[in-house]
């Protein structure tokens, strides 16, 4: 196989960025192989031979499995694997080296326009999920491509805006879970955002595609850049940038040779990077072929449609009005029923292989015959005029229904890739929609098609409302099963749905200014911001209710030899249908030494469970998750204490409870000048000395205590004066050199 060193520096550089817009370069001299590389992530988006240079409008079929936004609230990694390898499947099919995905953002504001291609606001179920996605698409011999790295969570000037983030949130929210991903599942690439972080373009930071994704995470992969992100070649291939995406025509190419020829680029960085394409090609070869057409569209359709099922939400069911009678008097009303909106606009478009309607689906499900209307027009040139006259039919087709399913949601135009959503309302002719068909009809379940959250001032007024996301092409089937009972809704909340924006962690500081985004919430991110500041919500993270009841036992936890919690507790199903429960465990750190949030979720876990069945639950939680980034040793930090264990059915739905020990990791912060008595008296070495020279000094103050109020505590007063100042107190008993000598015995080795 071609090494590094067969090479010339020519086609080193030509080798690091692509040939055309999907596919790498070729060296025909040596024999080394063009491979394709193609959108995803919930389905293939491969270009048709001679269609548009973007494939957006003529891409071959491919199953359109539901997006991010949905299939993360299924909460299930068994699930997402089995449609990761599907994926994976039809890629191989396709010839296709790497789809490109999955998208693992954090969901910072409700407002990113492209938060439907995202899994959720918790760092854990996005990196579990997004891990499950990688090893299921890999499996096939296909790779994929981890994105996009890093803190890119608005659409808004993305290819220019600061990401200005604290050393804290960013480890702990906004990295970790591209961290689990890439030491659990090992992605074949990374894909470098377009935005900057903290100021350094994500395509020209070392710090963050060397230091953090290689040297600490143990990356073994290549790096490739979002499709047009490079900023400055040169910069960025030292960087730790591999892969230039699309074609520059050669004009970047060029550039890398004239830097190694003027001595202002190392060509060792440039074999680095050549080497790795190299890899990647030699990988996909390895590979290729393993799935052996043609693809069974029925089965996908069959898997895209249980995965649906699987990710839809019931928020609400007062009364029992779901599931429906098969045999009952409906009406369907909302033009969604008829034309679904099913996926977001943008690069990841799918062109499904066939597209279920929940109209048709419904009517296939009920014994009778149901009526439709469609209430509103999903255009943004639909008149007034001509909603209120739809409003007007579906006011009509109500009233002679025992029960209406009302279809609501975004229009396409109101949330896609490249720009961010202006409000969390949904459009005012739907709202009058509602009014005017709960006056007639109160019996509404109100079904929802967005991709990114929606205000629901109404979810008081009505029995239920079914959060069915965007379903991807199986959304119609999914939904109907759902409604009627076929399928027992068990999806939760990934995110939070807030009640109203104004409410949200980054309402201040979104989308930013000047080319600058403040992260001024920090870690107090979704339910982390929600439960600090005690808000009430629509309907917290982790929510979701199901046909039947499960019943939670005491849980009880303990550390295992590894130094990771195992969480084990019993979970019975109460009620008289199957059904499945994500059991989800959070944690928290009472009179921790640092802010943290109020508590954190650590751990969770799908459980099928028959009726009256009874299934002991073990979550295991891992050690490095209770970690928080210490800024002062610039590294995690797990901290010793009790700890308090919740399991849960929500973030604000807690079941049971128990305390855990956790030893804490040996951490000693060095000493300098600017520490603080504090500080220096928490160093097992330097604390005892400070504290007996402390004692000499506090008997040489009696005076100016004494003259201080009763209560006043002077030790606390000096905890936080830095050590290199204490003369300023102390005088002569605190000279420059026992100062000195004790910051050096502090820091000495142990």
């Amino acid at each position: 196989m071609t090494d590094v060193s067969d090479l010339t520096l020519e086609e080193k550089a030509a080798l690091t960025s692509g040939a055309s817009f999907w596919y790498t370069k070729p060296i025909d001299r040596l024999g080394v192989p063009s491979i394709m590389v193609t959108d995803g992530p919930h389905g293939l988006r491969k270009q048709r031979e001679g269609g548009d240079h973007l494939g957006l409008g003529d891409s071959v079929p491919a199953t359109c499995f539901p997006p991010a936004v949905g299939i993360g609230s299924s909460w299930d990694v068994d699930l997402i694997g089995r449609v990761g390898a599907a994926l994976g499947a039809e890629t191989s099919i396709e010839n296709v080296a790497v789809l490109l995905g999955p998208g693992i953002n954090i969901k910072r504001s409700p407002l990113c326009g492209r938060n439907f291609e995202y899994l959720s606001e918790d760092p854990i179920v996005s990196g579990v999920l997004g891990a499950a996605y990688v090893n299921g698409v890999q499996s096939q011999g296909v790779g994929t491509s981890l994105k996009h790295f890093a803190a890119n969570n608005q659409e808004f000037d993305r290819m220019r805006a600061s990401s200005d983030v604290d050393p804290r949130p960013l480890r702990e929210i906004y990295l970790r879970g591209f961290e689990r991903v890439v030491k659990d599942a090992q992605p074949w690439t990374v894909m470098c955002a377009y935005n900057r972080v903290n100021g350094v373009y994500a395509s020209e930071d070392p710090w963050l595609l060397t230091q953090v994704l290689r040297d600490d995470w143990g990356f073994e992969g290549l790096v490739v850049s979002d499709w047009g992100a490079v900023n400055d070649r040169v910069v960025g291939l030292p960087a730790g940038l591999d892969l230039e995406m699309p074609s520059s025509g050669g004009v970047t190419d060029a550039q890398l040779v004239a830097a190694v020829r003027a001595g202002t680029l190392d060509e060792k960085s440039l074999d680095i990077a050549a080497g790795r394409v190299l890899d990647l090609v030699r990988t996909s070869q390895e590979g290729a072929g393993r799935v052996a057409g043609p693809l069974d569209v029925d089965a996908h359709h069959a898997l895209a449609r249980e995965a649906a099922g699987r990710s839809i939400v019931l928020l609400r069911n007062d009364g029992g009005i779901l599931p429906l009678r098969r045999d009952a008097k409906l009406a369907v009303i909302g033009a969604f029923a008829g034309n679904p909106r099913y996926q977001g606009a943008g690069s990841s478009l799918i062109h499904p292989t066939r597209l279920d309607t929940a109209l048709e689906e419904i009517r296939a499900l009920a014994d009778a015959e149901v009526p439709y209307a469609a209430g509103f027009g999903l255009s943004a040139v639909t008149t007034d005029d001509e909603n209120a006259a739809l409003r007007d039919e579906a006011v009509a087709v109500a009233a002679g229904a025992d029960t209406v399913v009302l279809f609501l949601g975004l229009p396409a135009r109101l949330e896609s890739e490249g720009y961010d959503r202006e409000d969390i309302d949904l459009p005012a002719e739907q709202l009058a929609l509602l009014d005017a068909v709960l006056a007639v009809n109160p019996n509404v379940v109100v079904v929802l098609s967005n991709g990114g959250v929606v205000a629901l001032p109404f979810a008081g007024r009505v029995p239920a409302i079914v959060e069915a996301w965007l379903l991807g092409q199986a959304g119609g089937g999914g939904t109907a099963d759902v409604l009627f009972g076929v399928v027992n809704p068990s999806g939760k909340l990934a995110e939070t749905i807030p009640l109203r924006l104004a409410d949200s962690p980054a309402f201040l500081d979104f989308p930013g200014e000047f080319g600058h985004v403040r992260y001024g919430e920090g870690l107090f991110v979704g339910y982390r911001w929600y439960d600090a500041r005690r808000f009430e919500v629509a309907f917290p993270f982790g929510h979701g209710l199901s046909y039947t009841t499960f019943a939670y036992g005491e849980p009880a936890a303990s550390v295992n030899a590894a130094g990771d919690i195992e969480v084990t507790l019993d979970v019975t199903n109460t009620g008289a249908a199957s059904g499945r429960e994500i059991v989800q465990v959070y944690t928290s750190l009472p009179g921790s030494a640092v802010q943290r949030p109020v508590r954190e979720l650590k751990g969770f876990a799908s459980v099928a469970l028959d009726a009256g069945e009874t299934r002991a639950v073990t979550i295991t939680v891992r050690r490095a998750d209770l970690a928080y980034w210490d800024i002062r040793v610039d590294g995690w930090v797990v901290e010793g204490g009790t700890y308090t264990v919740e399991t849960a059915a929500s973030s604000r739905d807690l079941r049971g409870a128990t305390t855990v020990e956790v030893v804490a990791d040996d951490v000693r912060v060095p000493l300098s000048r600017e520490s603080s008595i504090g500080d220096v008296l928490e160093n097992p070495v330097a604390g005892p000395l400070l504290q007996a020279a402390l004692a000499q000094m506090m008997a040489g103050l009696e005076g100016l205590q004494s003259v201080m109020p009763e209560g006043v505590d002077m030790s606390k007063m000096m905890n936080s004066l830095p050590i290199g100042r204490i003369a300023m107190l102390a005088g002569d008993q605190a000279p420059p050199e026992m100062i000195d000598a004790l910051i050096a015995a502090g820091n000495a080795p142990q």
